[in-house]
């Protein structure tokens, strides 16, 4: 996998985290630095957690899958993207307080999280550098969470759905992309 694929990969993977941050911020009466950097650092830390479980499992059965693995990709790739789509059409209300508490925050990195998941499943297949790729995916959405909270605190509702939709949207082509490149059908 290229840098700028796993970039690519990073961004879509913030977008859940980035929209649950705008929520955070919409909900402060006043911007708090201090709980911007609490909300950046669980979903920065734990959207670079769950691809290491996803590609210690990954790697544990990818003997068994290596002639289908840019299906796999392709797929869990699209089914990710497609719900983040279909997520940002639907108005969520339900992460709307800025309570950081640990029950609180464990909930929100772990449901924004879960993507990060399948997607270290995928990074077994291709192996790519782990280290640098995790490293990328949690500074990337610790940077676009922290800007999260401070956009929802002064623009309110209008980016969350509108960072889903982008988001979904990264994930499906570069899905597709692993798909068609190793069908033959692209060269980059």
């Amino acid at each position: 996998m290229k840098f700028y694929e796993i970039v690519g990969i990073g961004v879509g993977l913030a977008m859940d985290a980035f929209a649950v941050s705008i929520c955070k911020g919409l909900s402060m009466k006043k911007l708090n630095r201090k709980k911007a950097m609490v909300i950046a650092l669980y979903f920065g830390i734990f959207q670079a957690l769950m691809p290491v479980l996803g590609y210690f499992l990954g790697s544990a059965f990818s003997s068994f899958v290596h002639s289908v693995d840019h299906w796999i990709a392709f797929i869990l790739l699209t089914i990710i993207g497609g719900k983040m789509i279909k997520d940002s059409t639907e108005d969520e209300t339900k992460n709307r307080d800025d309570k950081i508490d640990v029950k609180t925050m464990l909930v929100l990195a772990v449901a924004t999280s879960i993507d990060a998941l399948a997607v270290g499943v995928t990074f077994a297949f291709f192996k790519v550098n782990l280290l640098l790729s995790i490293s990328i995916i949690g500074v990337i959405t610790f940077v676009l969470s922290f800007m999260g909270v401070i956009i929802g605190n002064k623009f309110g509702d209008k980016f969350q759905h509108k960072a889903e939709l982008a988001g979904g949207i990264v994930l499906v082509i570069i899905g597709l992309k692993i798909l068609l490149e190793h069908l033959g059908l692209l060269k980059i």
